[in-house]
């Protein structure tokens, strides 16, 4: 057994919009697709309940539909990226550099799951 499988995770909410839900779902539910040119940054929350007002508070009103996903990713990686403050004291964020989406991806564990969904 890889020592990857048993690596301490940290679980991630992302809330998404179903452009991005079907990137995802293409991936096998593996990956994030990468951003595009006004998207500098990619940034997974570490609070469900945040996620959740983003995803039906500002993505169902610009997309009709917003989802919240659930995924573990490797504790010893996120490290790298401090966490970021923007808001009140649930409100945190991961700022993930574009270019380095690829990476993030990788030390993804499992699948990326919805465990939302606001219509």
């Amino acid at each position: 057994m890889s020592s990857r499988t048993t690596a301490p995770t940290t679980t991630l909410w992302r809330p998404t919009g179903p452009e991005e839900l079907e990137l995802v779902r293409r991936s096998d539910w593996r990956a994030w697709p990468p951003r595009l040119p006004e998207q500098p940054i990619f940034y997974p929350v570490l609070d469900e309940d945040y996620a959740i007002r983003i995803a039906r508070d500002w993505n169902v009103k610009h997309s009709g539909a917003g989802f919240v996903t659930r995924f573990e990713v490797e504790t010893a990686f996120l490290s790298r990226y401090p966490v970021r403050q923007a808001g009140g004291r649930t409100i945190l964020e991961l700022w993930v550099p574009a270019e380095e989406l690829d990476l993030f991806n990788a030390h993804i564990v499992g699948k990326i799951e919805v465990v939302h969904e606001f219509r």
